[in-house]
């Protein structure tokens, strides 16, 4: 019997990451779960806490709202934790959990979300916005820097990538020079229903976030005076708040329940950034509703421009208004939609990590 480890960066949200790291939780039930931080108000309900291994950062007071302080000793930390007995290490990375410590008899699969955005392609919008301090100024893109040759070091011990989308294989080929296979997250489509009653609303489910792109949409909104539900919260709600008419309502972080009511009853899901997959979009097409969508990304790969949903062309909020007020809904069959939805379904996604964990 083979000793199998799991690995991730760390457990304080709930997001595409983690519901791929349940997953391979459950393929794998006894395999301990390694991460530098867990949450466990948050991580309960989703995995087995007896499982979970911390790094020593656990014992710090709030460390979930002080993690990112602690970057420069995250790499030291990931090497210190000694996976050398186990037989294969599966990842779950979008950070550094791919530096983690492991033999030369050790098979290291990691799925890969994104190689480390802030120390690649997100790296120059990083550092332009960090707030106003010489010393932060100096300090942290130097620290970045060595970062950087850190992360390509241990990508290249990594024996096996797989991508979380053709998207993402392309930037794994450019940063990490890696060829990598292809396996989209899982989405519970059977969780999700399609309505008959739809609502005169369109709908966005995000954290809010500035890359979340959430603003453009607000901006669109406001010029067009149709109503827009938002749900979700994070750094950007107040700013995003202050900017809205009173046409957008925000409800927060809501049940499941609630929330995938909204999904099913919109006119169509707004989806104005750029996402390495995109698990929402899917689950507002296993709801049966279109997707309007910015025309870059893991979007190119799950929806389709006419029969899903639609693209805008340009991240602007004039270019989703254009296309919103060209949109019409009935033009849509949620049920052709949803048929779409269920070829990332979680069962499709298992089978094919174990063929992929089988061939190798």
């Amino acid at each position: 019997m083979k000793k199998v480890a799991l690995a991730h960066d760390h457990l304080f949200q709930i997001g595409g990451a983690e519901r791929v790291l349940v997953i391979l939780s459950d393929l794998n039930k006894e395999a301990p779960i390694f991460t530098l931080i867990n949450d466990s108000k948050i991580s309960k309900d989703i995995l087995d806490q007896s499982r979970i291994v911390t790094s020593p950062l656990q014992k710090f007071p709030a460390i979930s709202q002080l993690f990112k302080y602690f970057l420069a000793v995250m790499p030291k930390l990931w090497e210190k934790t000694d996976l050398s007995d186990y037989d294969l290490v599966l990842s779950s990375s979008s950070a550094f959990v791919k530096g983690v410590n492991i033999s030369k008899d050790t098979v290291h699969v990691c799925y890969c979300h994104a190689p480390t955005r802030y120390l690649w392609d997100d790296k120059e919008e990083y550092i332009g916005n960090l707030p106003e301090g010489r010393f932060l100024k100096l300090f942290l893109p130097r620290l970045l820097d060595r970062l950087q040759v850190w992360d390509y070091d241990k990508s290249q011990q990594v024996d096996h990538f797989i991508a979380n989308s053709k998207f993402i294989a392309d930037k794994i080929s450019k940063h990490y020079r890696r060829a990598s296979t292809v396996i989209h997250p899982p989405v519970k489509v059977n969780n999700f229903q399609v309505s008959e009653e739809i609502e005169d609303y369109y709908l966005i489910v995000s954290r809010l976030r500035p890359y979340k792109k959430v603003d453009l949409a607000v901006k669109a909104f406001n010029n067009l005076k149709l109503p827009l539900k938002i749900i979700g919260g994070g750094s950007e709600l107040r700013r995003l708040k202050r900017m809205a008419h009173s046409n957008i309502e925000f409800l927060g972080e809501l049940p499941d329940e609630a929330r995938n009511k909204y999904l099913s009853r919109c006119k169509a899901f707004i989806y104005p950034q750029i996402e390495d997959f995109g698990i929402t979009a899917l689950e507002a097409m296993s709801s049966g509703r279109p997707v309007i969508a910015f025309a870059q990304g893991g979007a190119l790969e799950t929806v389709v421009d006419g029969v899903t949903g639609v693209f805008f062309d340009e991240q602007t909020w004039e270019s989703l208004a254009h296309k919103v007020l060209r949109f019409e809904e009935q033009n849509f069959d949620s049920g052709v939609i949803r048929q779409h939805a269920k070829k990332f379904d979680e069962s499709i996604f298992k089978q094919k990590l174990l063929d992929f964990i089988n061939t190798i």
